[in-house]
C-alpha cells in the first residue's frame, strides 16, 4: 500500500512493520502475514544475518527458571510442528542433548533437573559413566555421567529465517532493502530518508534495538563459533557442561563453556564463549583459544580434526535473562521481539506467536507477563 506524506512524497504503508530479517523477524512476518495482515520486513544485509547466522540452531529447553523452561518447551512444540512440512529445509536433526557432569559434584545436580524436566513432562534419562560413554566415546575419560534430553534438536538457523520469510511472502509479505535510522510517528525513516508506515512497527533486530529505542536494556553480548570440516558420527548429541547455564547468565566478565553440536551435514560445531559490551566483528584469539582448550578438555579428539571456518556474532541480553515480547509502554505502536540472548532460534516461534497473540487479541497459550517489555522499562515521553 502507498500512503501520500504532507510533503507530497509517498510512503509505503503496511499493517505490520518489521524491523529486522532475523530469525525473529522472519517468524513474526510469518505469524502475521498468515493472519491476514499485510506485512512489510526492512532488513540492510541478507536475511538470517546477523545474530541468526551466529546461532547453533540448538532448539533446546532451558531450565534456568519456570519462565524460561515455559518458553522454550512451547516454542520446542511449534518447532517440531513446523519442520514436520519440510525438514531438509532446516537441516532439522533431531539429536538430542547431554548435559555432561565432569565430576561427583555435578552429578549431584543432574537428579533434580531430571525431576525439574519430568514435572514440566519433558523425557530425559540419568545417564552413569558407562551409558555416557556408550553413548559417547570420543568424550574425555573420567567424566561422571550426564542427563539426556532426547528431544531437542538442531536446526540451521540462516535456511529456517529464509524459509519462514518464503513462506510469509506466499501470504503477501514484502522484504524491503535498506536500514532502519529513527522511528517517527506511525513508522521508521530509512537511511535514504524514506518514511516507511506501519499501524504496527515489531523492532525484532536484537541487540541493535538500541539504535532506534536506546532506552530498551539490552546489552550486547560477542560469542565465536568454530566449524569443522566432515566427520560423520564423532559425536551423536548435542554435548554441552552442566556450567554452562551459570556462564550463559553470568552478568559480567568474559566466560566460556563446553558446548559442541553434530551437524546434519557431519561437521561439528564448536561453542560458545560470552563478552559483554564489546560490538566488534573481529576474531578475539584469546577468548577463541580459551574456548576451544573447554572444548578439548571434553573431547581431545577435536585436535586431529580440521576447521575451516570461525565467526562471531551479537546475542542481545536483558537484565533478567527473558526476551522483550509485545508493547513498548512509552512509545504508541511499537511493539519489541528482542532480547533474546542465547535463545533467540528456539523462542522465535514462540515469541511471535506470543506478539501475536496480544496484537490480535487472541489468547495466549502460554502466559505473556514475563515477557513483556514493562517489567524492565519504565513509562516516559519520546519525541
Amino acid at each position: 500500500m502507498i500512503a501520500i506524506l504532507s510533503n507530497g512524497a509517498s510512503a509505503m504503508s503496511f499493517d505490520v512493520l518489521i524491523v529486522g530479517a532475523g530469525i525473529v523477524g522472519t517468524a513474526c512476518a510469518f505469524e502475521f502475514a498468515a493472519a491476514g495482515l499485510s506485512v512489510g520486513v526492512i532488513e540492510n544485509d541478507v536475511v538470517g544475518s546477523g545474530a541468526t547466522a551466529a546461532g547453533m540452531g540448538h532448539i533446546v529447553v532451558m531450565d534456568d527458571s519456570e519462565e524460561q523452561l515455559h518458553l522454550t518447551r512451547y516454542s520446542q512444540m511449534l518447532w517440531d510442528t513446523l519442520v514436520q512440512e519440510a525438514p531438509e529445509q532446516h537441516e532439522y536433526f533431531r539429536c538430542g542433548t547431554i548435559w555432561i557432569a565432569a565430576d561427583e559434584e555435578e552429578m549431584q545436580a543432574v537428579s533434580p533437573k531430571h525431576a525439574f524436566y519430568s514435572q514440566h513432562g519433558i523425557p530425559s534419562e540419568i545417564l552413569d559413566a558407562s551409558q555416557l560413554y556408550a553413548l559417547e566415546p570420543h568424550l574425555s575419560p573420567g567424566l561422571a555421567g550426564g542427563l539426556l534430553v532426547p528431544g531437542d534438536s538442531v536446526v540451521y538457523p540462516p535456511r529456517s529465517a529464509a524459509f519462514l520469510l518464503k513462506r510469509a511472502s506466499e501470504y503477501g509479505a514484502r522484504l524491503l532493502k535498506g536500514t532502519a535510522t529513527r522511528l517517527v510517528p506511525g513508522g521508521v525513516q530509512l537511511a535514504d530518508g524514506q518514511i516507511v508506515q506501519g499501524g504496527a512497527v515489531v523492532i525484532a533486530n536484537g541487540a541493535h534495538v538500541r539504535e532506534l529505542a536506546p532506552e530498551v536494556p539490552c546489552r550486547p553480548k560477542k560469542g565465536h563459533l568454530v566449524i569443522t570440516d566432515r566427520y560423520p558420527d564423532f559425536i551423536r548429541h548435542q554435548l554441552v557442561e552442566l556450567g554452562y547455564i551459570k556462564n550463559a547468565h553470568a552478568s559480567s566478565g568474559d566466560s566460556v563453556s563446553f558446548n559442541v553440536q553434530p551437524r546434519s551435514t557431519g561437521q561439528l560445531l564448536i561453542g560458545s564463549s560470552r563478552q559483554f559490551d564489546i560490538e566488534s566483528s573481529a576474531i578475539d584469539y584469546a577468548i577463541l583459544s580459551k574456548m576451544l582448550a573447554r572444548a578439548l578438555d571434553y573431547l581431545p579428539g577435536l585436535a586431529q580434526l580440521s576447521c575451516i571456518r570461525t565467526w562471531t556474532g551479537l546475542r542481545a541480553a536483558t537484565p533478567d535473562g527473558l526476551p522483550l515480547i509485545g508493547p513498548h509502554p512509552s512509545r504508541s505502536g511499537v511493539w519489541l521481539a528482542t532480547g533474546h540472548e542465547g535463545l533467540g532460534i528456539t523462542t522465535s516461534l514462540g515469541t511471535a506467536r506470543l506478539l501475536a497473540a496480544q496484537m490480535l487479541a487472541r489468547t495466549p497459550e502460554i502466559p505473556i507477563e514475563p515477557y513483556l517489555p514493562s517489567r524492565v522499562l519504565q513509562e516516559v515521553k519520546h519525541a
